[in-house]
């Protein structure tokens, strides 16, 4: 058999660019080494729950195209991201915001909240932030940053704030409003019957292979196809010969507990650095269940290795340079495109995959 494309991955990007390339009568292969497709975003069923297995996918958008798109695939839900963030046993909400500060300092206009964080930003004279922490520090002040980013952030990157550049952090937005959705985006919610369900109408008609390795059968597979859309690790695709790009990668605990509602929240982050999980997700409260059980997943970051999972890009200045090397040698691939979040060593929102995977298409295909 013979294909237009073969494409390395059965997520988002993978998805997308089949589904546009049929629409195109290219014939399609998608090779996909889980057992399932849909990548990161992948939901299952558990007894009327479903479980994000990879972490919290909420999807948001300003782009009208986008939103378009997706909503020809599913139809969305109603639900607003409004994480709550635990400290100690106090809880604030995220984004920061009226009722954060309400809690925090027991104010209630906005004139105090933007008074008291300025004075602090003002009593600590950083001019130049040298690291992470004074980056933080000059904005937002000493208790927001103490209570809020500071053992959060120390243990999504591993290692003290003092010890990371300033440039992760280049800006944290204080709204002086009683508004805790998350995201400012227009468009927002989650696909009724999930994720894998809308990865399932993208790649209708497209032959799938899932436990399949590509790297362990490249030459077998790359015979079958005229050109190869590839959206696993840049590095890895090259056996890492110019040395390994560095990943944060997330370990889950998920279990089901014998209650119908467990911390009354889909997310909740716990930001004192004690304790070893950055955040208890619990998935019915995606789709407003009222099962009589309930789901909870703890997420615990990590250094990745070689065989784990890689989740976050870690863009800093070493990296990023690697990366423009494995880039400029891609850019010398006759047959081979490289997308996705591994693929281009990017950590990319849903819809701005989406967005890339459809650029692609417009170029590729037309």
């Amino acid at each position: 058999m013979r294909y237009d494309y073969l494409i390395v991955g059965a997520g988002l990007f993978g998805a997308v660019f089949a589904s546009e390339a049929g629409k195109k009568g290219k014939k399609c292969l998608v090779v996909e080494r889980r057992d399932h497709i849909a990548g990161n975003v992948y939901c299952e069923e558990i007894h009327g729950i479903r479980v994000h297995r990879y972490g919290a996918h909420i999807f948001h958008t300003s782009d009208k195209r986008i939103w378009d798109y997706v909503c020809q695939l599913a139809e969305f839900n109603h639900y607003i991201n409004s994480p709550i963030a635990r400290f100690r046993g106090e809880l604030y909400n995220l984004p920061f915001n009226m009722n954060t500060f309400s809690k925090m300092w027991g104010i209630t206009s906005p004139k105090e909240a933007q008074d008291i964080i300025a004075s602090q930003i003002a009593d600590l004279g950083i001019t130049e932030p040298g690291n992470l922490e004074e980056q933080a520090l000059s904005l937002v002040g000493r208790d927001v940053y103490e209570k809020l980013i500071k053992g959060y952030t120390e243990k999504q990157w591993g290692r003290e704030c003092r010890e990371l550049p300033a440039f992760i952090i280049k800006r944290l937005p204080l709204r002086f409003t009683y508004d805790n959705n998350y995201f400012n985006d227009r468009y927002q919610g989650i696909p009724i019957g999930g994720y894998t369900k809308l990865v399932e109408k993208l790649l209708e008609g497209t032959e799938v292979r899932l436990r399949t390795d590509y790297l362990k059968h490249r030459q077998e597979l790359d015979g079958m196809a005229d050109k190869i859309i590839y959206t696993g690790m840049i590095d890895q695709f090259y056996d890492y010969e110019l040395g390994v790009l560095s990943y944060r990668s997330v370990r889950f605990e998920t279990e089901e507990l014998e209650m119908e509602n467990y911390q009354g929240n889909a997310v909740v982050n716990y930001t004192e650095r004690e304790v070893p999980y950055t955040r208890i997700i619990e998935h019915k409260h995606f789709e407003f269940g009222k099962q009589p059980t309930t789901i909870i997943s703890r997420e615990y970051s990590s250094e990745w290795k070689k065989g784990g999972e890689p989740y976050y890009p870690v863009n800093d200045e070493r990296n990023n340079a690697l990366y423009e090397r494995y880039r400029a040698k891609a850019a010398g691939e006759a047959r081979v495109i490289f997308g996705g979040r591994l693929g281009e060593y990017k950590y990319y929102d849903m819809d701005k995959v989406i967005a890339a995977a459809l650029k692609l298409c417009d170029t590729e295909l037309n």
